[in-house]
């Protein structure tokens, strides 16, 4: 048996994955790759340390002609890993980048949505257009069905092709030789843009309410005022919104690639766990949004929803990780 098939054993044996090995020796999960691909040898000081960590003599891993010595059993449960090439990685960044486009500029026609549907409902009240107030409801309940279903396209769109590179958020992942390397490099000259526009994106969402508080200061109680003030509120969230949403989208490809925040080994078994969760969850949140803006015809209102959604989701996961645990 050749160095190679040893040191697979062996880790193996330990229940250890490429990357859990790479730390104990403090080399590169890809220097292990290419060992047990016998594409390259490790040097003494490195067999040394196998030897020392396996618990087995260095004559072992040397010496071809020796088999793998009695005690301890290889380990199955070890979950599996996919290999992602260059090629692989580099389709996937591209598609990320289109993706995160797209998905954006859904999310912000999903907020625009009401826009028209206000405005229109205030001006018809105020007489400032000549259209029954029914009429405008109607236009604008067509151009924000119209928007819906349009983001909704754009959605499927990008589920669609995004399909062949899912398992890149739900399994295990080694790259292939070079692949870290061109990720984090991309990663490097993007990494101010993602920056900006996050910090950017927030800031819009803060200050969007400043029309709303202008619109009571300057006109008072006007109907009118306060309907243009929400529009312009929308369209600034919209704005922040789509800037955050992409370059988080943009953050999130390098981040499955380099396996790093909610994409690291542990956090994808952890997510597996969670998906009918998580499912439930977001369609609850879903109908719940859907349900009580058409109820109370508060569009303008009830998006905020969703943030108080997100910091939900994070509660109801660690409380759904915490029992687990403890049964």
């Amino acid at each position: 048996m050749i160095l190679a098939d040893k040191i697979i054993e062996l880790r193996k044996r330990n229940g250890w994955s490429q990357e859990e090995l790479a730390e104990k020796l403090d080399v590169s999960r890809q220097s292990i790759s290419k060992w047990e691909g016998a594409q390259s040898i490790p040097d003494m000081n490195r067999i040394i340390r196998m030897s020392e960590i396996f618990g087995i003599s260095t004559d072992y891993l040397l010496k071809d002609e020796l088999e793998l010595p009695a005690g301890g059993e290889l380990r199955e449960d070890i979950p599996e890993t996919r290999v992602v090439s260059m090629e692989e990685a580099g389709g996937f960044l591209k598609h990320n980048l289109a993706s995160a486009k797209r998905i954006s500029l859904g999310v912000m026609m999903c907020i625009l949505s009401p826009v028209l549907l206000i405005l229109l409902a205030v001006s018809a009240e105020e007489g400032h257009i000549t259209i029954t107030e029914d009429r405008s409801a109607a236009l604008g309940m067509i151009v924000l069905f119209l928007l819906v279903a349009g983001a909704v396209a754009l959605f499927i769109i990008s589920g669609i092709k995004g399909a062949p590179y899912e398992y890149l958020e739900k399994e295990l992942i080694e790259t292939s030789y070079g692949v870290d390397g061109m990720v984090k490099e991309r990663w490097e000259k993007y990494k101010q843009s993602f920056s900006v526009m996050l910090v950017l994106g927030i800031v819009l969402c803060v200050l969007s309410v400043i029309p709303i508080f202008i619109s009571v200061a300057v006109y008072g109680d006007n109907d009118f005022a306060s309907g243009i003030g929400s529009a312009i509120l929308l369209v600034v969230v919209a704005i922040g919104v789509y800037m955050i949403v992409r370059a988080c989208i943009i953050k999130g490809g390098y981040d499955r690639l380099l396996q790093r925040g909610d994409y690291t080994r542990e956090k994808k078994i952890e997510n597996k766990r969670n998906d009918t969760l998580t499912t439930i969850y977001w369609a609850s949140c879903t109908a719940i949004y859907l349900a009580v803006s058409f109820i109370t015809q508060e569009w303008h209102r009830t998006w905020i929803i969703w943030p108080v959604a997100g910091v939900c989701y994070g509660m109801v996961i660690a409380i759904a990780n915490a029992v687990r645990q403890r049964g």
